[in-house]
């Protein structure tokens, strides 16, 4: 359980305002996996919204509240049990603490690597202090959320009429993939007075996006992802525990050339109910160069980005903070050269000292 330690924390930390109510819900495209338009209007609402609601995704129902079983016995131990795989390195468990650059939320976390390049003793703690099943159910539910992963990324290639179908799925079912699974628990906080505290809503996981390629996400039936529209405002996605959310990531943007838009977004918790979200997100291997394809990139349009590792972007986001744009050090227009003698930071000096 995220443990509450006084009122003013909670008021500091946690609290902020919306100008809408949290509860009116957008209208979220949905796309049918075995529809035969399907690769259509996934690029039309990744364009528009970077992400949509995926049904029909032939992931059967029972993987996946297995997995949210197993999820909930581990939360639900003694805060000294779990504390065993805590602090992350950057995986295992973790309260409260998002990353290690100061951002907070009502939350508490796994966070496991799909990477066997990427050795983790929290993660290996994890298992070995936890039953067998444990570890089964969350392996499983990765091999079959990452095939779903790479058939919505081939019918995204299809869709933007790229000759390699394969072009964005090869990087996810690469055997050296830098994917991971993150499961966030928001507790219910029965301390949130709303009426006495002005209406404010209790932050679960700021404002972010996501800088992998791409992340599919599966919760219970209790509320609070919300994205940011293209006007700035908040719109809140209504949950379904049998349905996946998909959002378009970093690396996607940098490599549709700006087309797909990497979604900003944020939970917020509840006071009576608990949340609880399953995310995969799909990495390429760490080496790997990512850059805008040559097939999106028209002679009229300039590539917007620098070819770039997963590695070095990894590394960006994990020395930014949530809300940063770290996508602006990649930016070509964040390159300059001398200016009137003077030398100015280049996006590589900016990378260095965030």
């Amino acid at each position: 359980m995220v443990v509450l330690s006084h009122q003013s924390t909670l008021n500091q930390l946690f609290l902020i305002k919306t100008c809408k109510p949290p509860h009116m819900f957008m209208e979220v495209p949905e796309v049918d996996l075995t529809h035969s338009q399907a690769k259509t209007m996934i690029v039309k609402a990744c364009q528009e919204f970077g992400l949509f609601k995926l049904v029909n995704h032939g992931v059967p129902l029972e993987l996946m509240t297995r997995l949210e079983n197993q999820a909930l016995n581990f939360f639900m131990q003694p805060q000294s049990v779990k504390d065993k795989a805590t602090p992350p390195d950057p995986y295992g468990y973790g309260s409260k603490r998002i990353g290690t650059n100061g951002d907070m939320g009502w939350v508490e976390y796994l966070l496991l690597t799909t990477n066997p390049d990427v050795i983790s003793p929290k993660t290996l703690l994890l298992f070995q202090q936890n039953p067998q099943i444990f570890r089964c159910a969350m392996e499983e539910y990765i091999r079959a959320v990452k095939k779903v992963c790479c058939e919505v990324l081939e019918l995204m290639a299809e869709g933007l009429e790229i000759g390699t179908r394969n072009v964005f799925s090869r990087l996810i079912s690469d055997e050296r993939s830098d994917s991971c699974l993150r499961v966030n628990r928001y507790p219910a906080c029965p301390e949130l007075n709303a009426e006495a505290l002005s209406g404010p809503n209790l932050i679960g996981f700021g404002e972010h996006t996501d800088p992998q390629i791409i992340s599919v996400l599966r919760s219970n039936n209790t509320s609070g992802l919300q994205i940011c529209l293209q006007d700035g405002t908040w719109a809140s996605i209504p949950p379904d525990h049998t349905s996946f959310y998909v959002n378009v990531g970093d690396l996607l943007q940098v490599m549709t050339n700006g087309r797909f838009r990497s979604v900003k977004h944020r939970v917020l918790a509840d006071s009576s109910m608990s949340r609880l979200s399953m995310i995969y997100f799909g990495g390429p291997p760490l080496n790997e160069k990512i850059a805008p394809l040559h097939s999106l990139v028209s002679n009229e349009e300039e590539s917007l980005y620098r070819e770039l590792t997963w590695r070095e972007y990894k590394n960006a986001a994990y020395k930014s903070r949530l809300s940063d744009n770290r996508l602006s050090l990649f930016d070509k227009s964040a390159n300059h050269s001398e200016v009137n003698g003077e030398t100015q930071i280049s996006w590589s000096e900016q990378l260095s000292k965030s």
